[in-house]
């Protein structure tokens, strides 16, 4: 579920686009988002996938099921656009025109931070559809463009 989800309670565009990103990594992956019996630095899917991009090891998390029957530079188009589909700040994801013009090749991978940014529960997040603060507390816009 997208972190916003756990704030307002509410399912948007945004959150959609979240939820096709854990797909696409489950998919590249061959497991759970959540897998209790993981060793601790990989029980979250979302968090280690995007620690091995960090790392330049994406390919460190393919599913072992795969071999070596899988193009490469496919295998890390899913899952680099499965991590932009997963960023914390809804704000920042993309659109699902972008990603279905970068599953085809016709536009470029984006460059992701290498750290996975937080994560801001009960913060002020940007919605798209209106260009404004909605504020759950004291955090401000400013806060939030730190974490992003």
């Amino acid at each position: 579920m997208a972190p916003e989800c756990f704030v307002t309670g509410k399912a948007s565009k945004e959150s959609d686009v979240y939820s096709f990103g854990v797909v696409a990594l489950e998919i590249a992956c061959g497991r759970k988002p959540i897998d209790h019996t993981a060793q601790e630095d990989k029980i979250l899917l979302v968090k280690w996938v995007w620690e091995l991009y960090g790392m330049g090891t994406l390919l460190d998390a393919v599913d072992p099921h795969l071999g070596s029957s899988f193009e490469e530079e496919e295998i890390k188009c899913l899952m680099t656009v499965g991590l932009w589909c997963c960023h914390p700040n809804p704000v920042r994801r993309p659109s699902i025109k972008q990603v279905i013009q970068i599953l085809n090749f016709e536009a470029s991978l984006p460059t992701l931070p290498t750290k996975m940014p937080m994560a801001l529960s009960r913060a002020s997040y940007m919605t798209k559809k209106h260009h404004r603060a909605v504020k759950f507390d004291a955090v401000s816009v400013e806060h939030l463009e730190a974490y992003s």
